[in-house]
């Protein structure tokens, strides 16, 4: 395995739709790609092998809730022997407008606790990140739980929607020809 691809969220049909979800959604448009189900359930996440571009990928979705998503991670790293720096981690972002993205090499989890977790798992904030944007709440009295758990709806789910097809690509593109080539192509 050369690459293991995690698609956050959380598990259940109560969380289907909602931001905090989007991670998972841009699993199933890969999982649709590659022709692949994503449900094979080992070390408490759903996985699928598949290829994308010669190279061997997993596609994961942790099954763990957000929090603890480094939880299922790091065995399945450790298991296929996978470098951090090959763990691309797919998430929602608060901070972005919704339909945004934006792929990094590495850094902070910058509030997420599904990052932060990962981040904890691995020991290391060495490896790279998609984050979707969803938006912030419209006023700051707004209950973040409340806000990421909510549903998308609107012009907001086409902007959505739009990017979970742009992320996909976006993935692609790192598997086949590097995250820098990616960052260049895919960001802004």
């Amino acid at each position: 395995m050369e690459w293991i691809i995690v698609f956050l969220g959380n598990p259940g049909p109560k969380y289907a739709g909602t931001r905090h979800n989007v991670g998972f959604a841009v699993g199933d448009e890969m999982a649709r790609r590659c022709g692949v189900d994503i449900r094979r359930l080992k070390n408490r996440a759903l996985t699928a092998k598949t290829s994308i571009g010669g190279h061997d990928v997993l596609l994961v979705k942790p099954q763990t809730f957000m929090n603890i998503s480094g939880e299922a991670v790091r065995p399945l790293a450790d298991f296929y022997k996978v470098p951090a720096d090959h763990v691309l981690v797919v998430s929602d972002e608060i901070s972005l407008a919704p339909g945004k993205i934006r792929l990094r090499c590495s850094g902070s989890a910058g509030g997420h606790n599904g990052l932060k977790s990962i981040i904890q798992h691995l020991g290391t904030e060495q490896f790279p990140r998609l984050r979707l944007g969803v938006g912030f709440p419209p006023h700051p009295d707004y209950d973040m739980p409340d806000w990421v758990l909510g549903v998308i709806r609107g012009e907001d789910a086409e902007a959505v929607s739009q990017a979970i097809k742009k992320a996909a690509d976006a993935i692609e593109c790192c598997v086949e020809h590097g995250i820098d080539r990616a960052m260049n192509q895919y960001n802004g």
